[in-house]
């Protein structure tokens, strides 16, 4: 599963598209805190460009963009939470939260650890890396996602999966520098953001098909939370 969990099934997907929306505006009013205009706003642009292909309603973008730049009048204030702990089978868990009400996440998170176990602050930590994580496009069919890795100061990457969505791996300094490099090397990048590696991941097959599933349903369950912005698991795959 990489870097950061995300609900493999496209019914799932589907129905989850609400709630993919409700995070992509958390992350548009954040990033138009440093300027409403995309076209000035590198950061911004990133997340409009992903609200875009996953066909965010027009209003509701322009919405939160005129939000976070304090255009509407409105206070917009989110605090940033991690919470770690394992989820069943003993499968370490970060999850990184961005709520406007940190007594209300506390307790969903108390509820939702319940079919696992939640930790204090270094639980499970030691055992990710604090890494860059891009997602990109091959611009051209003579792309190659190894040698752009290597030239653009990429740490790793995971080649593209069926969607043609490649994953670069970049030391969690060097995200910007590696984001404005790779199209110079025939990759467009649709998402750059800080996330979590496991060291040590679990590989599924160790667990049988109840105990996988299992594992999915509480971390789908903690992704649908509305204050998650990212789950980040040890699950290789």
């Amino acid at each position: 599963m990489g870097a950061q969990w995300k609900a493999k099934h496209k019914d799932v997907a589907a129905n989850a598209k609400g709630r993919l929306f409700g995070k992509l505006a958390k992350d548009i009013m954040i990033a138009a805190r440093h300027g409403a205009d995309p076209a000035a706003n590198a950061r911004l642009r990133l997340v409009v460009e992903q609200a875009r292909k996953v066909s965010m309603p027009k209003e509701t973008l322009e919405r939160a963009i005129k939000k976070g730049a304090g255009l509407t009048g409105e206070a917009v204030h989110f605090e940033h939470v991690i919470y770690e702990g394992y989820a069943p089978h003993r499968v370490p868990v970060m999850v990184e939260c961005l709520t406007d009400n940190v007594n209300r996440a506390a307790s969903d998170m108390r509820v939702l650890f319940r079919k696992g176990q939640q930790g204090t602050s270094g639980t499970v930590s030691w055992d990710f890396d604090h890494v860059g994580i891009i997602e990109a496009e091959a611009a051209s069919k003579d792309a190659d996602a190894e040698v752009a890795a290597i030239e653009a100061g990429a740490q790793d990457f995971e080649p593209a999966d069926e969607d043609g969505v490649v994953v670069f791996l970049t030391d969690y300094a060097d995200l910007d520098l590696v984001s404005r490099a790779l199209p110079n090397h025939g990759f467009t990048v649709t998402s750059a953001k800080l996330g979590y590696k496991p060291k040590n991941p679990i590989a599924p097959g160790s667990l049988t098909a109840e105990q996988l599933e299992e594992v999915e349903e509480f971390l789908a369950a903690m992704d649908a939370n509305e204050d998650v912005q990212n789950v980040f698991a040890g699950l290789a795959g």
